[in-house]
């Protein structure tokens, strides 16, 4: 059920692709505690990755400063500001902070890799003979959801502007962002969008 309704990745890679490359902070502490490894101090970022949408603990560096939605890259080569990925962070975990910004900092991410959120439109399919997993989107009833499989059976959506347009949907960027809260915060045992 669940891996019907993820559309298929663009290439081979990324799916087998584990760790994230680059986050969006959602938080920064200066002097921070942190969740996962006890005993352990410094100035830490609560994030969330790009590409798995996997919520993180990261340690900066001592000098860094870090402002909610700045994307940083965490991978093994490629960082600067941070010392390490600490791990996995629940939803529960983050900061009241983090938690505001989450839905904001996603609606910044999602414009960005486009053509990534564009395919789920695309692509989701029936979960059950009742529901559509494009139902599953919040704003998304049943009238949307076959305009949208109906448009799309014509031709494929290239771009969020695109489907509002052609479907007369609204905002979908904010839509899909809810979503993914939803899914992040434990509000739905099927997901989308996340990675488990």
């Amino acid at each position: 059920m669940y891996a019907e309704s993820q559309p298929k990745e663009d290439t081979g890679s990324r799916q087998s692709k584990r760790y994230e490359e680059f986050a969006f902070v959602l938080d920064f502490i200066p002097r921070g505690k942190s969740s996962i490894i006890k005993e352990r101090e410094g100035p830490l970022v609560q994030a969330i990755g790009e590409d798995r949408l996997t919520l993180l603990e990261i340690l900066a560096s001592n000098s860094a400063e870090f402002r909610p939605g700045e994307r940083i890259p965490i991978g093994k080569e490629n960082r600067i500001k941070i010392v390490s990925v600490l791990g996995k962070l629940d939803y529960s975990e983050l900061t009241n902070e983090a938690r505001n910004e989450l839905e904001p900092v996603l609606e910044q991410m999602i414009p960005q890799n486009e053509p990534k959120y564009i395919a789920y439109f695309n692509e989701l399919q029936p979960i059950t003979p009742r529901l559509h997993a494009l139902e599953l989107i919040p704003g998304i009833g049943k009238t949307f959801m076959r305009q949208i499989v109906n448009q799309r059976e014509r031709k494929k959506f290239e771009t969020f502007e695109e489907l509002e347009k052609r479907v007369g949907l609204r905002e979908p960027v904010k839509l899909v962002a809810k979503r993914i809260v939803e899914e992040l915060s434990g509000g739905s045992r099927i997901m989308l969008f996340v990675h488990r």
